[in-house]
């Protein structure tokens, strides 16, 4: 709920304070305000509410009024007070904006397997912040709390998180492109949840618990379209009525135009410190865990990049055979996502194409023709260098893959540092493990396609076209797939078919070495 109010704030405060007295009128203006993104309806239901408290404005969001107003089937119970805001017009035509969310809440439902509940409790959470309207967003901002706790139970599952104190901050400012760019970070200590699973249709029966003394939430975001996204809920709200969206729908295809490229960049990092997961199995742990994600807008050469990075790992080790411990790794890096990713193209084709007095308003043709031209633009995914790190072992990689004619064509550099030691320890695993003993000599295979660099590590550069050839270091491993020919009878492309998958030196041979000699 707590992230409900900001949104509130930047839909209520669309137009500047002006230094405006605080009373009734300013009180109806900024109902008007709120109104035009969440509809009259709310209002007059009792979900939100605008009064004078002193001399600031109190925006009171009323989640228990919403729910009554819903026209489906209502939850079993639901206990919460209205969250409220505390707004002031400040003499630059910004807003002083502050929160009180300290509160308990609970709710039950009948889910799909059985009544499911939810309890949650935020203890001296407090915020304040600087709203500007100019920019539809919060030029700063800071919150906090002393702890947290939730609860949740369903037919087969019960999580229980609590959290130690909090704090949290916001910033914005005009970006020079168009838009906002903004800054936000958030850390919470004694971060704990427990999740318990009973399912005894699979025969899972068992806890697992998540534990961190430090857990940090960081993201930024460059060139965010915040007032034209706020003009097109505005627009959503006002054409609710089928026949007046289908008129009007020239206006929609303006605005959605005018949101893009909704945002040039936003990334974000999730970081653990000394984070521990305790199962049944045993404790998995890390000095240093964390996960990021980046997203470029819509954009003709847009990226997506994902990373997850760990530091100090600890695995069970009860359960693992005593030759496999020296391959455990202890840190991870590990980057990859995608590149030449060309979704305004499509954006802009699909807005003008389509027509909502139509069904679909897409046609199928249309789409099929969109993808085709995404996939005709190259898009690749890429694995940035990424390694897996024990000890004297080191694994590295990188590569990308793209899609010509839908199947794929890949490239991987992989270098390890450390090789003999890998195949000591599946030396010594071959003596009492069968399988390790049946892996042992393609181990010694793997390490003769090995290219040595100066610093001693193997490199293997594998390269698989979309032809169905794979090389590695240039040395062909596999050719070519067989040509497919439907001609009837044509016995020539059979022979073409047998060389490509044999070379004993016939004709056919000769046939499979010209396949072979497609060199990436």
């Amino acid at each position: 709920m707590k992230r409900i109010l900001p949104v509130v704030a930047a839909l209520a405060f669309s137009v500047p304070a002006v230094a405006q007295t605080v009373d009734s009128q300013g009180a109806k203006q900024l109902s008007d305000n709120l109104a035009r993104y969440f509809g009259k309806q709310a209002f007059d239901k009792g979900v939100l509410k605008v009064s004078v408290e002193g001399d600031a404005y109190r925006i009171a969001l009323d989640i228990k009024a919403l729910v009554d107003a819903l026209p489906d089937q209502k939850p079993l119970k639901i206990d919460l007070a209205p969250y409220a805001l505390m707004v002031k017009p400040r003499s630059d035509g910004s807003w002083d904006v502050a929160s009180d969310f300290s509160r308990s809440m609970s709710f039950e439902f009948n889910g799909p397997e059985g009544p499911q509940s939810m309890e949650l409790s935020i203890k001296d959470g407090k915020g304040t912040a600087v709203y500007d309207p100019n920019l539809a967003a919060f030029t700063s901002g800071t919150s906090s709390m002393a702890g947290m706790t939730m609860t949740s139970r369903e037919a087969k599952q019960q999580a229980d998180v609590t959290a130690g104190a909090g704090t949290a901050t916001v910033a914005a400012t005009k970006s020079a492109n168009g838009g906002v760019d903004f800054t936000a970070t958030q850390k919470v200590s004694s971060f704990v949840e427990t999740i318990k699973i009973d399912d005894p249709d699979s025969g899972m029966n068992f806890p697992i618990t998540l534990r961190t003394p430090e857990l940090s939430v960081d993201a930024n975001g460059k060139g965010v379209r915040t007032k034209p996204l706020l003009d097109l809920l505005a627009f959503a709200v006002a054409n609710e009525d089928e026949a007046k969206l289908k008129a009007n729908q020239a206006e929609l295809k303006a605005l959605l135009e005018a949101a893009l490229p909704v945002w040039e960049r936003i990334d974000g990092n999730y970081g653990f410190k000394d984070f521990e997961v305790e199962s049944p199995v045993g404790k998995f742990g890390a000095k240093q865990f964390s996960t990021a994600f980046g997203m470029d807008g819509v954009s003709q050469n847009g990226k997506v990049d994902y990373a997850i990075k760990a530091s100090g790992l600890t695995i069970p080790q009860q359960a693992l055979p005593g030759w496999s411990v020296a391959l455990l790794p202890t840190d991870v890096d590990l980057n990859f996502g995608g590149a030449n990713i060309d979704l305004d193209t499509m954006a802009k084709k699909a807005i003008e194409a389509f027509d909502l007095n139509k069904n679909p308003p897409l046609s199928d043709q249309f789409g099929d023709a969109l993808v085709a031209d995404f996939l005709a633009k190259s898009p690749k995914f890429v694995l940035g260098h990424s390694t897996v790190k024990n000890g004297d072992i080191e694994i590295a990689m990188e590569g990308e893959m793209t899609f010509p004619g839908k199947k794929p064509d890949a490239t991987v550099t992989v270098d390890v540092a450390g090789y003999d030691k890998i195949v000591e320890a599946l030396q010594e695993g071959a003596k009492g493990d069968e399988q390790v003993a049946q892996a042992f000599p393609f181990a010694l295979a793997v390490k003769g396609f090995g290219k040595t660099l100066p610093d001693g590590r193997l490199e293997w550069v594998v390269n698989a076209k979309a032809d169905g050839s794979v090389t590695v270091n240039g040395a062909m491993l596999k050719p070519a797939d067989a040509i497919q020919d439907d001609g009837a009878g044509d016995n020539g492309g059979a022979d073409l078919n047998d060389g490509a998958g044999q070379d004993d030196g016939s004709d056919g041979g000769d046939n499979g070495g010209a396949g072979a000699k497609l060199q990436p």
